[in-house]
């Protein structure tokens, strides 16, 4: 046992040993109103010949009951007044209720905060934010209120991340109206037949509405930081719109879609092709590569399926004009002649703020009033030597390939280079895949990692990771790259070289500097949870903004930010990223939703792990792929879902039933409750829940039912 966890028990002990006796003794009658009128004068004699021994006892007495949160205090806050007189009564009574409730506060936070915490830390990361920025206007708000048990609040708030020194001071200052009216009560003390004669409703309403003052303030505050932003902005007394939207790909469309709907005027604005890098240089052109490849890899495996022999030849250049056919194909989707037909004024335009409520485009400016900037990102380009002396591509320009690399080599090992290595592979290129971490998709646990690696190196992948770039050198039409890892400095040969270390925000180039709109450190545009940047009436959603950076993310977001623009100030809605699915498009592909193990230990959350392998799974034993598994995280003894990875062939068609169990707090027990179709890949999923159920079984109720069945059978 450590130390700290033998002082919690201690202090626990002895918390409980005093609690207990207090009621054992029966200590309470000693602080009733009648005990302490007849005892009044006796008290007030004492008082007067022991003026500081019974300030000192008063006031020791009154920390160890605050300090329990055992009844009596409100008896003794009359005594102080009745003792010592206004001014002094409430100076005694002030500190020695704001010290008892720091001391529980601490014990609790010491006792309980860590664990609770670790159990309810992701669900609570709204409260403590919130805390962290607001905490001393909410807990004043409590304080005044005389409604809310202050031992309560002493242990919620312990729960939270608010500073002792930040409690103490507040508390003292919220108590202060109580404590006057108690101790002013107390030199009536002849008048008090009871403690609910201090407080009449009308009193209690009074500071019930005094409890709203530090809201309002706060309310105040938040007008008067606007007022400053906006100093120096004038806004139109007019709006041409009542919503511009800068940027046309999947945030911009939800945002101009959703404002449509509700017949709200709106601008949507497109610098360069409707439907954004998802569309034109992203998930439709990737995913249609991807299983063009895959249908190459099945014909050169068919032995595997009992075919001895399967002929494919590939034109990459008719590949690529299938998945420019592809893109085509969609287009309609995104297209602005859809848009204006629900009422959105699409402007093939470059878009400009130069206020608030304004937008430039070219010698014309039109207003609105909120904007929602959907601006996305663009290909993060490292600074590595040589690298801008060479043409080399990136997931934008890809597309415009029509000839097959022959040695292609792709730098990042995470998911976009993951993706199209594999796929270039299947299609014929030698391809080389660095990465600097130490495994490939560093973000996914360590098994979804090696599966992943194992299978690209046994199609002919070469794998480097641990490497580092240093420097890229030309050699006439071909290129090399030198990197340095742990074992020395290695050189890689390349005809092609494709930049795919990750995206960075896209925000140059729209007046978000001279304006003043602040950005994070790493590029974004900062928002406060309800996707509104430094300006409240200008919102961001999508890849400019999201730490996760998901086509299904950026709608998600365009929802909160073109709600809260429209409604905005009556009600806005906080973005949730509780339960955000997200799939790498390998093979086996990794699908996950929520917590995995590796972010799990990390933020050091106790769960219990329960694995599936696919190799028992009848479909994917048909199907010639029983790789891969199912991987769920759930809170310890219970079956409420934390977490779930799947590595599998089909892994992101098989995920959404655990986004969907997850997002309505539906635990494994429902889902092995739930009746899969046979044969199907999703009865990995109910597997799972039978893994968990076996593991969590009760099993003195199992012996007690075996002792049935033996009596049953006469035995």
């Amino acid at each position: 046992m450590t130390g700290r966890h033998f002082l919690r028990i201690a202090i626990a002990t002895l918390f409980a040993i005093a609690i207990v006796a207090f009621f054992f003794f029966d200590l309470q009658q000693h602080f009733r109103v009648e005990v302490l009128r007849e005892q009044r004068d006796t008290l007030l004699a004492f008082t007067e010949a022991n003026l500081g021994l019974m300030i000192a006892a008063y006031t020791g007495i009154y920390v160890l009951m605050a300090a329990l949160s055992v009844p009596g205090a409100a008896v003794l806050t009359l005594a102080g007044g009745a003792l010592f007189g206004v001014v002094a009564g409430t100076i005694a009574v002030s500190f020695a209720s704001t010290i008892g409730a720091t001391l529980v506060f601490l014990a609790a936070r010491f006792l309980f905060r860590d664990a609770v915490q670790k159990r309810f830390g992701k669900r609570l990361s709204v409260i403590n934010r919130g805390v962290e920025k607001d905490g001393a206007f909410y807990l004043l708000a409590l304080r005044l209120v005389p409604v809310f048990p202050f031992w309560i609040i002493n242990l919620v708030m312990a729960l939270t991340p608010i500073r002792p020194w930040t409690f103490f001071w507040v508390s003292q200052l919220g108590m202060l109206p109580a404590t006057i009216v108690y101790v002013n009560a107390g030199t009536q003390l002849a008048r008090v037949d009871s403690v609910g004669d201090v407080l009449s409703p009308q009193l209690i309403g009074a500071f019930a509405l005094l409890g709203l003052l530090p809201l309002i303030l706060k309310w105040a505050l938040d007008f008067l930081k606007r007022r400053r932003v906006y100093r120096g902005h004038r806004k139109p007394k007019r709006f041409d719109y009542n919503l511009i939207v800068i940027g046309a790909g999947a945030a911009g469309l939800v945002s101009s879609y959703i404002a449509a709907t509700v017949r709200a005027r709106v601008a949507l604005i497109e610098r360069n092709r409707m439907g954004g890098d998802c569309l034109n240089t992203g998930c439709v052109p990737s995913k249609t590569l991807i299983q063009t490849a895959r249908v190459m890899a099945d014909a050169r495996d068919s032995q595997r399926y009992g075919i001895r022999r399967m002929e494919a030849e590939l034109d990459f250049r008719e590949v690529m004009d299938n998945v420019r056919r592809a893109v085509a194909r969609i287009e309609p989707h995104d297209s602005a002649e859809r848009y204006e037909a629900m009422g959105v004024d699409v402007i093939q335009d470059e878009a400009r703020l130069v206020s608030p409520w304004e937008v430039e485009l070219g010698d014309r400016r039109i207003s609105a009033r909120a904007i929602v900037l959907a601006t996305g990102a663009e290909p993060l380009i490292p600074p590595i030597d040589g690298l801008d002396q060479i043409d080399y591509l990136t997931s934008d320009t890809l597309w415009n390939l029509d000839e097959l690399p022959d040695r292609l080599l792709i730098m990042g090992g995470g998911p976009i280079g993951c993706e199209l290595a594999q796929a270039f592979a299947r299609l014929g290129s030698r391809v080389t895949l660095v990465e600097q971490a130490e495994r490939l998709l560093p973000r996914e646990d360590r098994e979804a990692s090696a599966l992943v690696e194992e299978h690209l190196i046994a199609e002919g992948i070469n794998v480097a990771t641990g490497n580092r770039a240093s420097r890229v050198e030309r050699n006439g039409a071909e290129g090399r790259m030198v990197c340095a890892s742990e074992s020395g400095e290695h050189v890689f040969d390349f005809d092609h070289l494709l930049v795919a270390v990750g995206r960075k925000p896209r925000t140059s180039g729209y007046g978000l500097e001279a304006l003043g709109i602040e950005l994070t450190s790493r590029g974004s545009v900062d928002t406060d949870g309800f996707q509104r940047t430094s300006f409240p009436n200008i919102y961001v959603c999508g890849d400019a903004t999201s730490p996760y950076q998901f086509t299904h993310v950026a709608a998600h977001q365009a929802w909160s930010a073109a709600v809260n623009a429209l409604i905005s100030p009556w009600w806005s809605f906080r973005t949730d990223y509780h339960v955000i699915p997200m799939v790498t498009f390998t093979d086996p592909e990794v699908a996950r939703v929520g917590l995995n193990e590796q972010e799990a230990q990390a933020q050091d959350i106790d769960y219990e792990l329960t694995v599936y392998e696919l190799e028992e799974l009848d479909r994917a034993i048909a199907d010639q792929a029983n790789y891969g598994q199912v991987r769920v995280l759930t809170e310890p003894g219970r079956d409420r879902i934390l977490g779930a990875t799947i590595i599998a062939r089909h892994a992101g068609e098989m995920l959404p039933e655990l986004v969907l169990a997850m997002k309505h707090n539906l635990g494994l027990n429902k889902l092995l409750g739930t009746i899969h179709a046979y044969p199907t890949w999703n009865e990995a999923n109910k597997f799972a829940a039978g893994e968990w159920k076996k593991a969590n079984k009760p099993e003195r109720l199992l012996r007690w039912a075996e002792r049935y069945f033996q009596r049953a059978r006469g035995a």
